[in-house]
């Protein structure tokens, strides 16, 4: 959700900031996520300059993931809104249709499978995430432990199958997930091909 949002701000709005605000969003994909993990540890841990301290929670997993996906959703988004014929838009407002009939006939048939795509590019981006987790999970077991930090403590402790197992797991929801969503944007878009 939130990643549609900015990039509808971002393609549709003009704003002071914006080309900053674009190469914010690209930070993630040119910073290797362990200095993510460090900068939210620095921002959000125990001697806090924010006087935020959710260092070793579940929020800080989220707070993390979220850093590091969020540009998969909104790169995927907006070329989408981009190629979108604001015209069409604007010929069913003269047509007498409000704002939320609009977006839900027209704009959001044509951004479903973007936003799809993303999410799923994001969710798959996750299960394998180790870089910006490692350091600010903790991981506390059955509190805040991470499936890719938990492999690779066992490669470390030399159980190698243990890690195998889990990476498996990993690799089939993945692939699962993106075989899913490839069969979902089909169906969306069947009308297309047509």
């Amino acid at each position: 959700m939130l990643g549609t949002v900015t990039a509808w701000v971002l393609v549709r709005d003009d704003f002071p900031g914006k080309a900053l605000v674009n190469a914010v969003i690209d930070l993630p994909f040119a910073l290797p996520t362990i200095v993510a993990g460090i900068t939210l540890l620095a921002l959000y841990g125990p001697r806090s300059p924010v006087g935020v301290d959710v260092a070793f929670t579940r929020t800080a997993i989220v707070l993390a993931l979220c850093f590091v996906t969020l540009p998969f959703v909104i790169r995927t988004v907006q070329p989408v809104l981009h190629e979108l014929d604001v015209e069409m838009e604007e010929a069913a407002r003269s047509l007498g249709a409000g704002q939320f009939a609009v977006f839900r006939r027209i704009v959001l048939p044509n951004l479903l499978p973007g936003i799809l795509s993303g999410v799923v590019l994001a969710l798959v981006r996750a299960l394998g995430e180790i870089g910006s987790v490692v350091l600010i999970s903790g991981n506390n077991p059955f509190h805040t432990e991470v499936a890719s930090v938990y492999v690779l403590l066992h490669i470390e402790s030399g159980d190698p199958a243990g890690a195998a197992a889990v990476a498996v797991v990993l690799l089939g929801a993945a692939f699962v997930l993106l075989l899913a969503v490839g069969a979902l944007r089909f169906y969306v878009t069947r009308h297309e091909r047509a």
